[in-house]
């Protein structure tokens, strides 16, 4: 069992950070005793190891809670879910490739431009 304190620090977040989860209704609050502090189980931190995982492969806290409840599902379900964030993420991709070729392209005209007042840099971003 584990005070909200303890739960914080072996999953390595903050105490806010499980009582945020608890208001967004992604981890259950324990029933606090008349006296004495909240005792988290060993469930409640494999959870909070779960969503930070899931946040951490760029799922969000609304998806998350859809794969908390879609984990008493089928896969199915599940790998529809995954399928649809690695559309974005590869939408995502796609545009930074994109971005990334056009810096590329503005730092090496501003890299041979003659001009130290006429920045291609900032030209390029005027309406």
């Amino acid at each position: 069992m584990y005070t909200i304190s303890k739960i914080a620090k072996e999953a390595n977040v903050g105490v806010e950070t499980i009582r945020f989860y608890e208001r967004k209704g992604l981890l259950e609050q324990p029933i606090k005793p008349i006296q004495g502090y909240r005792q988290y189980t060993e469930q409640a931190l494999s959870r909070v190891l779960f969503i930070k995982r899931a946040q951490y492969l760029g799922f969000t806290l609304a998806e998350i809670s859809s794969l908390l409840i879609l984990s008493a599902s089928n896969c199915e379900d599940v790998q529809q879910l995954a399928e649809q964030k690695l559309a974005v993420i590869e939408d995502k991709l796609r545009d930074l490739l994109n971005l990334k070729e056009s810096l590329v392209s503005l730092v090496s005209d501003c890299k041979n431009n003659p001009s130290d007042k006429d920045c291609p840099i900032i030209q390029s971003l005027q309406p």
